[in-house]
């Protein structure tokens, strides 16, 4: 289903041209320490994530409760029933299951792949009209170092 367009050695290649920049920095010297600390998002690091995904829903990002982030990403961070933890997260205004997917890949306990149009690209994968429980966990098994089965 899912087949890498180009050689694997080229990974590093690429990945060097985007460079460092200042997301990157926030999130593994900042968010992602302190939220894997607490086991959940709050407000201004949910947010900061969303935003780096994309930035055109960020009005719905923002209008979620303080609260109910901490909550939904702190269930969705601690169970072990794969569908749960990623779709408890679409719970959340503006989140998508491809933006679950990146809440879960700088967040989760257990190592979790971005999903976007690019990725499926790479992967020379036809994205589905919608993205469903069903793709995303085909996708995520389709990584090395994914959970073995889903719950």
């Amino acid at each position: 289903m899912f087949s890498l367009r180009f050689d694997p050695r080229a990974i590093e290649f690429w990945a060097a041209r985007f460079g460092s920049d200042e997301y990157a920095t926030r999130f593994f010297q900042e968010i992602v320490p302190r939220v894997k600390k607490r086991g959940f998002l709050n407000k201004q690091d949910f947010v900061t994530l969303c935003e780096w995904n994309s930035s055109r829903p960020r009005k719905l990002y923002r209008s979620n409760a303080d609260d109910f982030i901490r909550e939904i990403t702190r269930i969705s961070f601690s169970t072990k029933h794969e569908r749960a933890r990623v779709e408890i997260l679409t719970l959340l205004n503006g989140v998508s299951l491809a933006t679950a997917s990146v809440l879960l890949h700088f967040c989760a306990p257990d190592p979790y792949p971005i999903l976007d149009q690019n990725s499926l690209w790479s992967l020379q994968a036809t994205p589905p009209k919608k993205f469903d429980f069903e793709f995303w966990w085909q996708y995520v098994k389709s990584h090395a170092n994914s959970p073995n089965k889903p719950s």
